[in-house]
């Protein structure tokens, strides 16, 4: 019988110890997602180079396997004020702490030690592939009259795919999103100045390392180097002049609201971001617009972001 390649479950939580398997379920751990991606077994061959008496492939083995899998969320609150959303554990797994002020908001930032981990089922028809250990990055992403992303790529250590009976799992968690639109996203300013904007992209940067060696395999994150890219409505050098700034090497303050309701807000915070040389106009429906670059820099550290749900 042909697999349908529509039939796709998604299931994710965190794990208590490092590559445990936190045997997610489908009443309490469903991902609503698009675009799922998976590379099941990505690693390196090594030939074995045997000397032998005719000419012919060699066999290789296999080493360093692990699996990658992308998808993308959408970017809504929970419904209710300070409850968290359910692509929570998601931002977690990719070195950022959700911090909780009940009935208010919640709130997230990058942090530096102690990253968390999270156990990945991904079911095609009946073929379950298992990522433990996993952790990756996150691109969030507003695009005018688009629906707002959270843009996951997850790394982690290889299991062997199994058959098991198909779930079917609880997604009432995850809230219709708002298009980001003049309507529902209210503010955009950089630099204290609003602009007209087309799109923005926070990257986290997270460097993402599987690591194998004897006594210890895992999935690392050992750096991360945020950034910044935005497409603006270009204005009067005496308004604005990312050229200037750019020269100076001047942080500036980059700051987005998103949603019409409470429990449906998010608010995206940048407060230094240094300004990069800027890579030339473009024209759009012919109006120039600015092709921005920014890089968030941390002021006593952790900090270099925040994206607050209220």
């Amino acid at each position: 019988m042909a697999l349908k390649w529509k039939s796709k479950i998604l299931l994710a939580k965190l794990e208590t110890t490092y590559n445990t398997d936190a045997e997610p379920t489908a009443a309490a751990n469903g991902i609503l997602a698009t675009d799922i991606t998976l590379t099941p077994m990505e690693g390196s061959d090594v030939s074995r180079n045997l000397e032998i008496p005719t000419l012919g492939a060699q066999g290789s083995v296999p080493i360093d396997v692990h699996a990658k899998l992308t998808f993308n969320v959408e970017l809504a609150g929970s419904g209710a004020a300070g409850t968290a959303p359910a692509w929570g554990p998601l931002m977690r797994g990719c070195a950022v702490a959700e911090t909780i002020t009940a009935d208010t908001s919640v709130t997230y930032n990058p942090v530096s030690d102690d990253h968390e981990s999270l156990s990945v089922y991904f079911l095609i028809e009946g073929t379950q592939f298992v990522l433990t250990g996993a952790r990756g990055n996150c691109t969030i992403d507003f695009t005018t009259s688009a629906i707002p992303y959270l843009k996951f790529e997850y790394w982690g250590l290889f299991n062997q795919p199994s058959e098991e009976t198909r779930v079917n799992p609880t997604l009432t968690a995850f809230k219709k999103p708002l298009a980001v639109t003049k309507a529902n996203t209210p503010t955009f300013t950089l630099a204290g100045v609003s602009l007209v904007m087309r799109s923005l992209m926070l990257n986290l940067g997270n460097a993402v390392e599987p690591r194998f060696l004897v006594g210890s395999e895992g999935i690392l994150i050992t750096d991360k180097e945020e950034s910044v890219e935005t497409k603006v409505e270009a204005v009067p050098l005496g308004t604005l002049n990312p050229f200037t700034m750019a020269a100076d090497q001047t942080d500036v303050a980059i700051n987005l609201v998103h949603g019409l309701t409470p429990g449906n807000i998010a608010t995206l915070a940048i407060t230094k971001a240094q300004m990069q040389r800027p890579q030339g106009l473009e024209n759009a429906q012919n109006i120039v617009e600015w092709p921005l670059r920014l890089v968030p820099i941390p002021t006593v550290g952790n900090d270099q972001w925040s994206l607050t749900l209220t």
